[in-house]
């Protein structure tokens, strides 16, 4: 087996020849290329022979470290620029197919749709040949999942919450920084990420260079299929005699509003609120930040621990910027619609039915 002498990713290249083989009825060989040299490139890192249930191919392989539906634009320009039409007396059985150490579930949805194999060191494999169709999809590979699952936590979450609140709006750095509560840096490493996503759009050079959210769908999307990894904040279960839930979230206004306690009521009864859906909702859950002053609130309101019988619970909340965007309704602080959404996500019962309900009337998108 002789590898290109400059072929980028060698590991890379094993790892696949060594998935393919694994496959019934899948020999793959790989072929040595000669030395593109500065005048001539190839426009490949690796050419594979490859016979699939008797019939032989050739694979045009692209090495890269990592893919983002930003960069696939420039591998499919290149794949047009090397690929099956690229010189007289190539095979017309050839393959282009692109290997990363990881490859976004966006980047392989634009792989697929223009018949452009890949292979991702998470085992995923999408070989679309005439005569033999390979697919198999596998979990991302750990490096790409914890980075994409940081996106959608801590006061990098603050970002993505304030640019879909704000999703008609530009913003430079130091104005989203701002609102999201966030340093500038921060800001600004969440803008080059979500560039490569290609969920913004962007306008001006340097410092006067804003962007603006383009997919705001696809990135409430992307975190609420990120909800189940991401750690949830810690619950407290109590019950308050007599009293209905609209009462309940009355009294907690008053005791949060007489102990300074920064609240806002979520799940079902904040989405009751913002657009009803069922005839009545059995609990109040509410963010809080916790302290003394919170439970000095929480003893006024005569609520004792239960494991039963549960009318309120109370998510504790760690920060200033657990509230980002909560509007006052009724007298009472909600959540944002963003934040009740993926809460109702999250929690059971008819939560989910309630979430797609409260995105379509009043989210929008």
């Amino acid at each position: 087996m002789i590898l290109d002498p400059h072929l980028t990713e060698p590991r890379l290249i094993d790892q696949f020849l060594d998935a393919l083989q694994e496959l019934p009825d899948v020999h793959p060989r790989l072929k040595a290329l000669e030395s593109a040299g500065p005048s001539r490139d190839t426009g490949r890192d690796a050419e594979i022979d490859v016979e699939i249930a008797g019939k032989p191919f050739t694979l045009f392989v692209e090495v890269k470290k990592s893919v983002y539906p930003r960069d696939v634009r420039e591998v499919l320009w290149q794949i047009r620029q090397f690929g099956s039409d690229r010189r007289r007396g190539e095979r017309e059985d050839a393959v282009s197919v692109l290997v990363a150490e990881s490859i976004s579930p966006g980047a392989k949805e634009l792989l697929r749709e223009e018949r452009v194999g890949y292979y991702d060191s998470g085992g995923s494999l999408f070989l679309p040949a005439r005569g033999a169709y390979l697919y198999i999809d596998k979990p991302p590979p750990k490096t790409l999942a914890k980075a994409v699952r940081s996106m959608f936590s801590g006061r990098r979450a603050q970002v993505l919450h304030t640019l879909l609140i704000h999703h008609q709006d530009w913003f430079g750095v130091k104005a989203l920084a701002e609102q999201a509560m966030v340093s500038p840096a921060t800001a600004s490493q969440m803008l080059t990420e979500l560039e490569r996503f290609d969920w913004l759009t962007s306008r001006g050079q340097g410092p006067n260079k804003e962007r603006r959210l383009v997919e705001p769908g696809s990135l409430l999307d992307a975190w609420a299929k990120e909800l189940a990894s991401l750690r949830p904040l810690g619950l407290r279960r109590y019950y308050v005699p007599s009293t209905d839930v609209e009462k309940l979230i009355d009294r907690i206004e008053h005791v949060c509003d007489a102990h300074k306690v920064e609240y806002a009521i979520t799940h079902e009864a904040a989405a009751q609120r913002y657009t009803p859906f069922l005839s009545s909702v059995s609990q109040a859950r509410c963010r809080m930040l916790t302290g003394g002053a919170a439970d000095a609130a929480i003893g006024d309101l005569n609520a004792r621990v239960v494991s039963e019988g549960v009318n309120l619970v109370i998510l504790e909340a760690k920060s200033h910027g657990d509230f980002l965007f909560r509007e006052r309704v009724s007298d009472a602080w909600l959540a944002s619609p963003i934040q009740v959404y993926l809460d109702l996500l999250g929690g059971e019962g008819r939560g989910k039915e309630m979430a797609e309900h409260l995105r379509r009337e009043r989210i929008g998108f």
